[in-house]
């Protein structure tokens, strides 16, 4: 018997109860979606904070002053100012596997122009933050050396800020106020977007560190923060170890006492959450899959009652010449059917579900090729596993007794 004569039976003897074949393919419809939708929106999580990391740089380091015990408490990243730019001169100088480094500092100020006004995040950095961060500048152009020695008062916009003072007009050349002092407009930062935390990146404004530290902090020496940016992104946590010994050198640090800085590895940061995001999707994945088991169950149950309604069918054919490889064949192939039908209907609504979602709750989805690929195939193989045993039970039916079967 062909294959398509096969299918052709199959579809036939289905067609006969359509309401208990739609309800039949009902369990691996929604098991397939849920698959779909939880595996999309775990990947899109996934996703995103891949692009999160790699637009800080992949190869990229964060430097915070304090965590240092005193009195058997610790205070935590900001606590204490223990940080200058010297020693983050000293980072890029005699940690071989350090290429950039740019001390920050940062405040919150009210910036004007004109008649409008925003509160925004005022950020200081040195000239390489560019390079360190993967930001490009889509207009003018970024501070260079000599105005961060100089502590000029030049600003870089972030979109959202540039959209807010500027509306659609080039703020190039244009003076702001920032708490009553004014900065020239010399570039605009490229888009960036919402991080994981739901902070805009865009709401900033970028100044040489050192006038943050003269106008807006009373002349400090000591810096927040830093950024560093080792050679490779496989060279970070040989440069995590340098840049701390260092540290507790310059710091004069004795052996056994707790480090008054913290240095973050982003690689760190990026494998920890890629690791969550691989448990959690494989977690929604599991449990959606139950509900596959279940449909399978559902299919098994139903292509039993058919194998019983069908018993005197399956006599006549064995009577007439066909082998029980065949009524075995024909009874699988009506289970495959069933779940390979349900399987692609699961899809499309898997995909749907994930595009609503991800419309409607503002969550990041990723389907994949892969997860389409193995909740068609996993469905299929239910089919299969769910489907023998009724098939074999036919198949092991003696013609004589299926002929008397009232």
């Amino acid at each position: 018997m062909s294959f398509w004569v096969i299918l052709k039976i199959a579809f036939r003897a289905l067609n006969r109860n359509k309401i208990r074949s739609v309800l039949t393919m009902l369990g691996v419809i929604i098991g397939v979606a849920a698959v779909i939708a939880m595996v999309s929106l775990g990947a899109g999580a996934q996703r995103q904070v891949q692009e999160e990391i790699a637009a800080m740089g992949t190869n990229t380091l964060q430097v915070w002053s304090g965590s240092m015990r005193s009195f058997g408490t610790r205070g935590g990243m900001g606590s204490m100012n223990t940080l200058t730019a010297e020693d983050f001169q000293a980072i890029q100088m005699e940690c071989p596997t350090v290429k950039l480094v740019s001390p920050s500092a940062s405040t919150m100020a009210q910036v004007v122009f004109g008649n409008q006004n925003w509160s925004s995040r005022i950020e200081g950095y040195n000239e390489q933050l560019p390079d360190l961060r993967n930001w490009k500048i889509v207009k003018g152009s970024f501070f260079d050396a000599t105005q961060v020695k100089a502590a000029a008062r030049v600003a870089v916009l972030g979109q959202t800020v540039a959209n807010e003072l500027f509306g659609g007009s080039d703020p190039i050349g244009q003076t702001i106020r920032v708490k009553n002092l004014s900065f020239q407009v010399i570039g605009v930062l490229d888009k960036k977007g919402y991080n994981a935390f739901g902070r805009d990146q865009d709401d900033v404004i970028m100044t040489p560190y050192t006038t943050v530290q003269k106008k807006f902090q009373g002349g400090v020496l000591y810096v927040q923060s830093g950024v560093v940016g080792a050679v490779s992104a496989r060279a970070t946590y040989a440069a995590q170890e340098q840049i701390t010994e260092l540290l507790r050198q310059r710091h004069k640090l004795a052996p056994g006492q707790d480090n008054d800085f913290m240095v973050r590895n982003l690689s760190e940061v990026a494998e920890t959450a890629d690791a969550t995001n691989r448990i959690m999707a494989g977690l929604l994945a599991s449990i959606a899959a139950v509900s596959l088991l279940v449909g399978g169950i559902g299919i098994m149950n139903i292509m039993l009652v058919a194998v019983s309604e069908r018993t005197r069918e399956i006599g006549i054919r064995m009577a007439i010449g066909a082998r029980p490889s065949h009524v075995r064949v024909q009874f699988l192939s009506e289970s495959i059917v069933l779940c390979t039908m349900g399987g692609i209907l699961g899809l499309a609504l898997g995909v749907g579900a994930a595009i609503g979602i991800s419309e409607a709750m503002e969550w990041p989805t990723l389907v994949s090729a892969n997860a389409v690929f193995i909740s068609i195939a996993f469905s299929a193989a239910i089919g299969i596993f769910f489907g023998y045993y009724p098939a074999h039970k036919a198949a092991a039916l003696d013609p004589i007794e299926a002929l008397r079967y009232e």
